[in-house]
């Protein structure tokens, strides 16, 4: 019982850690988020190559190509190339669009890899061999740039110092369904939160892979792309600030996105994001760490590039918490109320976060409110997918990019690219049912302050094990975790003594 406890402690303090660091970008946030929009000339027309990487996406990759085409930019200035990895019917489509775009003025280059060598990185390297730019943007195949984008994402770089200009993504099929809703909700609070936060203050942040450009020579000056981690755009990007280079951020430009469709997709993103950071973090923090840098900038980048590691702090308590619940120890009371705490100070500082982007979003707490107790549960049945990608990075375990198949908002087209359901659903599914047995357990030995905890547990596992089996469960997980949470702050109040009775 004494390790129980040191484990839980050790896990309680890592979450306090990483939750003391949201608060801080909060307040950072807050001294910064009423600046204006970037000022410059922004009457430089230098010469732009954007390029497209595509894999596989038969349904979205027209439409990125005629967006990109439609550029309000000059196109003696402008240099597009298709970056076409692909191993179905998309390559011969992709083809005859870029030449009947050739056959109208644009100059288009189709550039199509019998090897995937390297995969997106190893893409874009590819591309760089021939690009005639002197700044290059990005959009990934499921984008949709604005036709005034280029104009707007190039004024930051009247400073020769700025490398990369990122905008905002903004979410094409947001009410899709109550996942992509919440799927939103976490993009939302990324870059209406963080990248303000660390952008306003001179922190160090990533280029988010898509919908920015690029300075060519920051590119190079950082060594180019590589494809070592799961997220070349998170390492280019550190590479390229520890080289020197600053980034700028422009909310208020938006490109439109769209979300995963599927569970399978939305955990497969979710699990590259996961694992890709912390080979980041291995491959780069020693370096930045030992560098000259300030530190405001070391411990940033220090927070920024293992934040996932609280997908393990989390997991751990939480499969030990079921088994302290039958036991009528003190110790074991101790342990239980710890780990409730720490689920309570972990949920506090999830809900404001997740409050204040949606507030900066333009949604109302009427808007919100209904959706956060579901957006918890989702965070929990999540957390066995990403802390298996973090652990697999830690270990050193290798494996191949997975890109996210997007469905062009139509779900039924989107089946020629189901993702199977992986293993470790029926693990998924296993903790489900295991966090069920906790509810009768602690019914039966009257812990009523795990119940609200466990429900959420329960309906988190449940819905994401379900939904990668094809089920649709979406009511389930908002009805159920409403009522979860409605019960937590009944405890809440109970525990404050407003209302008596409570057996403890």
């Amino acid at each position: 019982m004494n390790m129980i406890l040191a484990i839980y402690a050790v896990a309680v303090s890592g979450l306090a850690i990483f939750g003391l660091h949201r608060l801080a970008l909060l307040i950072a946030w807050s001294r910064v988020r009423d600046r204006g929009a970037t000022r410059g000339s922004g009457g430089a027309v230098p010469r732009i190559t954007v390029q497209l990487p595509i894999y596989n996406e038969r349904f979205v990759a027209s439409r990125v190509i005629l967006a990109a085409a439609r550029l309000d930019y000059p196109r003696d200035r402008l240099q597009i190339q298709v970056l076409d990895d692909s191993t179905d019917d998309t390559s011969y489509r992709l083809r005859r669009l870029c030449r009947r775009l050739v056959r109208v003025g644009l100059d288009v280059q189709y550039l199509h890899r019998e090897r995937r060598q390297g995969f997106k990185a190893g893409a874009l390297a590819d591309g760089l061999h021939s690009a005639s730019g002197e700044f290059v943007a990005l959009f990934d195949a499921d984008f949709v740039p604005p036709g005034d984008f280029l104009r707007r994402a190039l004024v930051p770089f009247d400073d020769s110092g700025v490398g990369m200009v990122q905008a905002r993504w903004g979410h094409l099929n947001r009410e899709a369904s109550l996942l992509t809703r919440l799927q939103a909700i976490f993009l939302d609070g990324h870059f209406l939160v963080e990248h303000i936060a660390r952008s306003g203050h001179g922190r160090w942040f990533n280029f988010n892979g898509t919908a920015g450009i690029w300075r060519r020579t920051a590119i190079e000056a950082a060594g180019g792309w590589t494809a070592d981690t799961l997220t070349e755009d998170l390492d280019l990007s550190y590479r390229a600030q520890m080289a020197g280079w600053r980034f700028a951020y422009i909310p208020e430009l938006v490109s439109p996105a769209e979300l995963p469709a599927t569970m399978n997709a939305f955990k497969t993103q979710q699990h590259r994001w996961a694992k890709g950071s912390v080979q980041t973090a291995r491959k780069l923090l020693p370096t930045i760490l030992g560098g000259g840098e300030r530190w405001p900038i070391k411990l940033e980048a220090g927070f920024h590039l293992t934040n996932n590691l609280t997908w393990l702090l989390m997991t751990l308590p939480v499969l030990l918490w079921v088994p302290t619940l039958s036991a009528r120890f003190d110790p074991d009371r101790q342990a239980m109320m710890l780990v409730a705490g720490a689920m309570a100070m972990t949920t506090v500082w999830a809900v404001t976060w997740h409050l204040v982007g949606q507030r900066a979003a333009g949604r109302s707490y009427a808007q919100i409110l209904p959706e956060i107790p579901a957006l918890l549960a989702l965070g929990i049945g999540l957390s066995m997918n990403n802390a298996r990608a973090v652990m697999e990075a830690l270990l050193g375990h290798e494996s191949a990019f997975e890109r996210t198949p997007k469905t062009g908002n139509t779900l039924q087209r989107g089946r020629r690219y189901r993702m199977p359901a992986h293993w470790a659903t029926w693990v998924e599914l296993g903790l489900a049912l295991y966090f069920a047995g906790g509810i009768v357990v602690a019914v039966r030995n009257e812990r009523w302050i795990a119940l609200p905890f466990l429900a959420l547990f329960l309906l988190g596992f449940l819905y994401v094990s379900l939904s990668s089996f094809g089920w649709r469960m979406d009511r389930m997980l908002l009805r159920g975790a409403q009522a979860a949470v409605a019960s937590l702050l009944l405890v809440v109040l109970w525990s404050l003594g407003q209302l008596p009775g409570l057996p403890w």
